[in-house]
Parts: C-alpha cells; structure tokens; sequence
C-alpha cells in the first residue's frame, strides 16, 4: 500500500489546487475506489460515473480534509463510497426503468483489471481479520460497508436499537483497522 504521509502531502497540495497531485492521487487510488464503487453499485457503468463524480468531490474537498491519525485512504473511501450509495438511493427510488437487454446479453462476465488487482491485494488479510470478529458483526460491517446497507436497515435486520447498530459498526472498524496494522 502508498505510503499514508506521501497522500497526505498530496491531498494539501491538492488543496492549493495542484494538478499534479490530483493526477498522482489519481494513478495511486483509483483502482481501490472504484472497487469500493463497483461492490455497492454492481454494474461497471454506473461505478466509473461514481468514480469520476468521486474525484470531482475529492478536488472540491480537498482543503477540508484533516490528517486525524487515520489513514487518509479511509477519507477517501468514505466519499466514493458515500457517493456509490447515494447513487443506490437514488436508483432504488426512480420507478422500475426498462432493461438494456444488449447489455445483459453481451456483458462481459469477468471482472476488469482494477477489480482484479483489487481482490488479488490484501484479500487474505482482511479474510482473516474478519475471522476475528463475531459473526454477526463481521455480517453487519460486510452489508453496511461493501453492500451499502443503511444503518436503520441492519438494526432492524439484526433487530438491535439503531445506537447500538452504530456501536457495533465503529467497534468492529477499529478491531479491523488494529488487525490490518499488525
């Protein structure tokens, strides 16, 4: 993974408007945000227009982003996956639109190469931390995060309090993030 002071340095530059650092996060972070897109949207289209959408917000932002002792990645995700489920809400709200039957004929069923290299890095390490989480939790953390499930959604999935969903989800993360720092 990049350096976590080198995004930093680049985000700030960013914030003074430096296209050179806007392409240079770009190169590095792509590939992750538009995986982190593609896993809440499902479909390549509507991901890479959440891409770009993601990076337009990220140039507007980028004075407002605060190194915090979290990585700066997780600032980052946090917007294109934001703006993935944005887009869900969005879609599940519109009435039913007519399928691109061309599309579902000729799509092409592997994963492209950013989905590749993305599930190719990492994935037996986050397995494995997942492992160390209850169930339920670790459950609870793949819908909110990688599905896009709403808070409300998962308390009344898990019939717990909506508080409580909350705790569950910001405990597991650091657990998580513990696990992955090892």
């Amino acid at each position: 993974m990049t350096d976590h002071t080198h995004i930093e340095g680049l985000l700030a530059r960013l914030a003074l408007r430096d296209r050179a650092a806007f392409a240079e996060i770009y190169r590095l972070t792509s590939a992750k945000l538009f995986a982190v897109c593609l896993r809440v949207l499902k479909d390549q289209g509507e991901a890479e227009e959440v891409l770009q959408e993601s990076f337009v917000k990220i140039w507007r932002a980028a004075d407002r982003y605060q190194s915090n002792g979290l990585s700066p990645m997780t600032w980052l995700i946090t917007i294109a996956r934001n703006s993935a489920i944005d887009r869900l809400r969005r879609r599940m709200s519109r009435p039913e639109q007519s399928v691109d039957v061309t599309r579902l004929v000729f799509a092409d069923p592997a994963p492209g190469p950013e989905a590749r290299a993305i599930a190719g890095s990492e994935t037996g390490q986050i397995m494995s931390c997942f492992g160390e989480l209850e169930p339920s939790r670790a459950e609870a953390v793949r819908l909110a995060y990688l599905d896009g499930e709403t808070y409300e959604a998962l308390a009344a999935r898990f019939d717990v309090p909506l508080n409580t969903m909350r705790t569950w989800l910001r405990r597991s993360l650091l657990k998580l993030k513990e696990c992955l720092s090892r």
